[in-house]
Order: C-alpha cells, then structure tokens, then sequence
C-alpha cells in the first residue's frame, strides 16, 4: 500500500496538472470555434485569448512549485500507472521549461493571425499573401526548437511535438520503405486495362451529403450526446473524452470524399471518446500522441469505410440519400472509394496508395523549410515539381497545391510524418483486431460495430499515455511496429481490384 508521503507527492503533482490540462482543453474550444463558428472579424481578440492561455499554462508548468511537485513524485514509490504519469508529465516539464513563456505567447498569437491568413490565401489562389506570416511560423519554430536542443536538427526536435517515442529515424524508414514499395505498385495499377466502376461521377446536393455523413456517423456509432458534426475548411476533431467533435466539408462534384473525410474523422473522435472518463485531465485521460490518433483515424476510414462489408451495408442508405443510384452494387460501391486516382491533386481525397507519396512531398518540404534548405518563395515551384516526380501531375494553381493544408498555419512543423506512421499502425492493429473477433467481416456488414470497438478501446484507448507507442503497439499486437502489414494488405487490396 502507497505511504501518506507518496499519495500527498503524487496528489499534489496530478492537481498541478489538471489545472494545466483543463487550460489546454479550453484552448482547443477557442481553437475550434475560429476555425468553425467565430466571426471573421474575431482574429484580433482570439488571438490575445489563445496567446494569454497558452501563456497561462505555460507559466503553470514551468513554474518551481511544478518541478518541486515532480521531484517528490518522482522520489516516491508510485505504481506502474503513477509512474506513467510522472513519466509523462516530466517529459511535457522537460521540454516546455527550456521554452521563454514569451515565445509561447507569441507562436500561439500568431497561427491565431495566420489561419485567416490562410484562409485568404487560399481562396484567392494567392501564395504571396500567405509567405509573409509562413515566414514567421518558421523562424519562431526554429527559435522554439533551439530553445529545446540545440544540439540536434531542429525538425527533429519539432517531430517530437508530435511523436515522441517513436524517433525521426522510424518515421524516415517507414517512409522510404513507402516510397519504394508503393511506387511499383502505383505503376501496376496506372498500366493496369481494368475499368474500376465510378457510380458517383455527377453533382450530389451539399445538404444531402450532409445528412449521408449524419447516417454515416450514425451507423458506426458516433455519441452525438458528447459529439457534434460542422463543416470547416479543413475537417478535423478535437476534445476530451466528454466532448470530441467532428468537421468535414463537401464538395458538389465528389460526395465521396465527405463520406470518407467523416469517417475519418470518426476514428479520431472514437479514440477520444474511448479515453477513460475517470481519468480527465490526466495524461492517463489523454491520447498517446498523433501517430496513434492517426491509426485510429485511417483504420476506420480505410479498413472499415472503404471495404466491401461496409458498402455492402452502407448502399442502400446512399441510394436512399442520392437519386439515380438504382443499378449501383455494393461492387461498385467498394471499387469507386477504392479507386486509385492518377490525377489527384489533394491529399485529404487521396487513396490509400497515392496517399503516401502526399506525405512524402510535405515531409521534405517542411523539413527542407525548417532546416533553412529551401527558401519560402520557392515552396510553389518545389512543390509542384515533387508533385510530378512522385505522382505525375501538376497542380494549376497553389490553392490546390502548397496551400491546400491547414497544418503549416498552425505552426505545425513535423506533423506530416504520423500520418503515414498512423496509416501503417492501422493495418497492425486491425490484423490483430481482426484475429481476436470472430467474422469481423460479417460483423460490419451486419451493422454490428461494438466488438470493434469494444477491442480497440481495451487495447488502445483506455491506456491513454500509460504506455510509450512501441510499447502500446507491443501490448496491442504482441509485435513491434512494422509497416510489414500495411503493405500486405495494400498488394493484396490493389492486386485484387487491379488484376495485377
């Protein structure tokens, strides 16, 4: 049984922390509303409202009661999951106390400034208005991460942001290994004479997609009581784990890149939803981190959304929704989101292969830009020449180019990576997942999602940061982390559709 000593050192730490989490929390509900609900012309206060928060909880955590609460924790006799946390909380202190509050202050104020900014940019297909602000983002991220360490690449210190356990060297071999296997098999596919069906070329009413990704959401089981769908620019979720949200948006000409970008966004909010309630404001209640986040976000979009149990299911509520549908299969169904498209230009309406050649492009642009290797007027023209290099075509204008991402806005630099770290962790995980659940393929075609779930809670979501990421990827599939499965199911996937 713990000592007094070790509950009152452990309490006293976790309080501290909670206060710092619930800040953050509200943070991110700012956040939320100025890329959803606020008015254009709220940027100016909402970006001294996120500035003095991110400030707040700055100061919270470096302050010298934090790092005297820690060192009692840490002298303490704590269990497996106390010690996750201080574990956790150290590493967050670690980091942030080499950071001026200033420049905390500063960074959040200005992706505040940058998102209309972007915004602007992008819909006026006007790089040039961007450059200025991106400028900026760059040069206090560099100062940020050399704060941190200046010893080491600062992208690899900003990687860490985001993946923290993994290491930059995983994300570069995972992504080469990408890279050469996909490529070929891309190729295949491009040569291939098989004609995939595509049932959805047409105009499809916004309002009707709208209440499809509702039936989407509601087929797999989406908890509208601590949930909400909007549109915005970029679709993303975000919240805690009694309030996780979801954006997408629609585009008249390609209902199925709502439908999938909901899904997508499901998977995102699931994860958080599925964080335990009892632990809020805990990095117990808190998910791992983004590359976990994101298998669960392409798992649910790519093994689930996009396969043949689910469109099995799922046609006759989009027959139900669309007009003209009648003599659509479920065949045809699952080949159209399966597509593999030579003239893609936007990453977020990707397929699974060309998906990753998108990451690649943004993975060494950014870090050619943080690094100081590439100049901020020149992003256009590498980015359109590393758009023909890796997938053969090139964008028209830069709103469908360099600008068509939110990330860089928002300062974040060494994000890219975990998506394609997430891709791959998602056809591990639901190996595994698939292997414990009797008839997984029947279960989804019957509509029958709890198992699912049920298995990705108790091995992902319900440890929240008690495990590094290897060490959550071992508990969940008795393996260490290997794109091995990702590119299995991809060949076998694409073999089949394409007849290679």
């Amino acid at each position: 049984m713990a000592s007094d000593a070790t509950v009152d050192a452990y309490d006293e730490l976790l309080e501290r922390y909670e206060r710092i989490s619930n800040i953050q929390s509200a943070a991110g509900v700012l956040s939320w509303d100025q890329e959803v609900m606020m008015p254009d012309g709220g940027t100016p206060a909402r970006s001294a409202q996120r500035s003095a928060l991110s400030a707040t909880s700055h100061e919270l955590l470096v302050e010298e009661d934090m790092e005297g609460a820690l060192e009692a924790a840490e002298s303490a006799d704590l269990s497996g999951e106390q010690a996750a946390v201080v574990r956790e909380i150290r590493r967050q202190y670690d980091r942030a106390a080499r950071v001026p509050t200033d420049l905390v202050a500063e960074i959040s104020q200005t992706t505040s400034e940058a998102l209309p900014v972007w915004k602007e940019a992008k819909a006026e297909d006007d790089f040039e208005t961007f450059a200025p602000i991106l400028e900026d983002l760059l040069d206090l991220k560099r100062e940020y991460a050399d704060h941190i360490d200046s010893s080491r690449p600062p992208y690899e210190v900003l990687f860490e942001d985001y993946e923290p356990y993994l290491g930059l060297d995983t994300a570069e071999r995972i992504l080469d290994r990408l890279r050469e296997e996909l490529v070929p098999l891309i190729d295949e596919v491009g040569e291939s004479d098989v004609e995939i069906a595509r049932p959805f070329d047409g105009t499809f009413d916004a309002d009707a997609q709208e209440a499809l990704a509702r039936d989407a959401l509601d087929t797999l089981g989406y908890d509208w009581e601590r949930g909400r769908l909007d549109t915005a620019p970029h679709p993303f979720s975000t919240g805690t784990q009694f309030d996780a949200r979801v954006t997408t948006r629609f585009d008249e000409e390609d209902p199925l890149g709502a439908l999938t970008s909901t899904i997508h966004e499901f998977g995102h909010a699931t994860y958080t939803l599925g964080l335990p309630d009892d632990e809020y404001g805990s990095p117990l209640g808190e998910s791992r981190n983004l590359s976990v986040h994101e298998s669960q976000s392409r798992l649910w979009e790519n093994h689930v959304g996009r396969s043949q149990p689910f469109w099995s299911l799922f046609l006759p509520k989009v027959k139900e929704r669309f007009s003209g549908l009648d003599d659509v299969t479920a065949r045809d169904a699952y080949e159209a989101a399966n597509r593999v498209y030579d003239d893609n230009l936007i990453r977020v309406e990707a397929d699974e292969l060309t998906y990753h050649m998108h990451i690649v492009l943004r993975f060494e642009i950014e870090r050619a830009l943080i690094e100081g290797d590439l100049d901020v007027r020149e992003v256009p023209q590498v980015w359109n020449d590393k758009m023909d290099e890796y997938l053969g075509i090139r964008p028209e204008t830069d709103a469908d180019g360099c600008l068509q991402d939110i990330h860089w806005s928002h300062g974040s630099f060494g994000y890219f990576p975990t998506y394609s770290l997430g891709s791959v962790l998602a056809a591990q995980l639901y190996e595994s997942a698939d292997a414990a659940i009797d008839d997984l393929d029947d279960d989804i075609e019957s509509g029958e999602f709890d198992a699912l779930h049920d298995w990705l809670t108790t091995n992902v979501h319900s440890h929240g940061q008690r495990y590094t990421t290897p060490d959550l990827i071992e508990e969940a599939t008795g393996e260490a982390f290997t794109a091995d499965y990702f590119l299995d199911h991809a060949t076998a996937k694409y073999g089949a559709l394409y007849d290679l």
